[in-house]
């Protein structure tokens, strides 16, 4: 199986800073992340002058329009090509998401490695058709939608191009932070079922515990909200992890990993010593003279499990002692 393909969502916490873009790269670096990603934007192209902020954007960042809380998080693309330096530099994947045809077309111009398409756009067709066309592997995040809405942006992508074993769909909550009430880790298994794509999933709760159990239920790519600090103003920030945090995410994705195995259930061979140890063998319960027969009271089951398994017992129940035996000596009658 191939590993967790993790991405570290810096997304807009940079607060349109290119020195803290900076900083996030190098924590998601040196958290063992595979990718970091950003938001491609213009608060023009995005939305109108009086757009209203979404609920958790007004608790989290205050009151205010949409169009003025983006526009001091933009990035110019000169930045962008910038910020794809350092993520070489540190030996990590850059990614960003598109939000227009332009954005998502120069990502491509400089050489993302795979398309992200946010919650928000699944239902944009001239996008996905952008997205499809790319020849890129897409990643699809579905939140705020219902099955039949992923079934149809689905099938959009594959008509313009895309087969579906180049997509991989994120389950996801958009709410920011997400109550754990409100995820229902389960639907990421129904949208495997239903639609026959790839799995993963983007988290937006507080801490790792979902995004742990998102893992052992087969999600093969995490995208997770990071931040230098959930103290610093924006919109994000609550809802993400600090460098500690996600470098501790990033090693039980891990431990997770080597955890979930081959199914195939078997002794692993560090638990073969341990067997011997912790079974059990039939052995003389006192002592027994050749002849005598052998019953629940001449014999006993005790540890260690080198000899004949108690699997065996009623076969030699009723037999006749082949050997001398004192108590606790091994029972090494034949089983023939």
């Amino acid at each position: 199986m191939m590993p967790v393909f993790i991405i570290a969502e810096a997304g807009v916490n940079h607060n349109g800073d290119m020195e803290l873009a900076k900083q996030l790269i190098v924590s998601a670096a040196e958290a063992g992340c595979d990718a970091v990603k950003f938001q491609t934007f213009s608060a023009e192209a995005l939305v109108t002058k009086d757009a209203a902020k979404a609920a958790y954007q007004e608790i989290n960042d205050g009151a205010g329009s949409q169009f003025e809380m983006l526009k001091r998080l933009e990035l110019n693309w000169e930045q962008h090509k910038i910020l794809k330096g350092d993520c070489a530099n540190h030996g990590i994947e850059f990614l960003s998401t598109g939000f227009s045809i332009e954005d998502m077309e120069f990502l491509i111009s400089i050489g993302v490695q795979r398309i992200k398409i946010p919650s928000g756009d699944l239902t944009n067709l001239p996008l996905l058709k952008v997205a499809a066309r790319s020849g890129l592997p897409i990643l699809l995040s579905t939140g705020m939608a219902d099955l039949d809405e992923v079934k149809a942006s689905l099938n959009a992508l594959e008509e313009a191009g895309c087969p579906p074993d180049r997509i991989t769909a994120l389950h996801c909550t958009s709410l920011y932070p997400a109550p754990a009430m409100t995820v229902n880790l389960r639907a990421m298994l129904s949208i495997q079922e239903a639609c026959r794509v790839a799995i993963g999933y983007s988290d937006h709760t507080l801490g790792d515990e979902i995004t742990i159990a998102a893992v052992a239920l087969g999600a093969t790519v995490i995208e997770k909200h990071i931040t230098i600090s959930r103290d610093l103003p924006g919109p994000d920030h609550r809802a993400s992890l600090e460098p500690d945090q996600l470098k501790a995410m990033v090693r039980s994705i891990r431990a997770v990993e080597l955890a979930m195995g081959d199914g195939i259930k078997k002794p692993s061979k560090e638990e073969l010593e341990t067997r011997v140890a912790a079974r059990r063998s039939i052995v003389a319960a006192q002592c027994i003279k050749p002849g005598e027969l052998l019953t629940p009271i001449n014999l006993a089951c005790k540890r260690p499990g080198h000899g004949i398994s108690p699997m065996h017992w009623d076969q030699l129940l009723g037999r006749r002692a082949s050997y001398s035996y004192r108590a606790d000596d091994m029972i090494e009658e034949s089983l023939q």
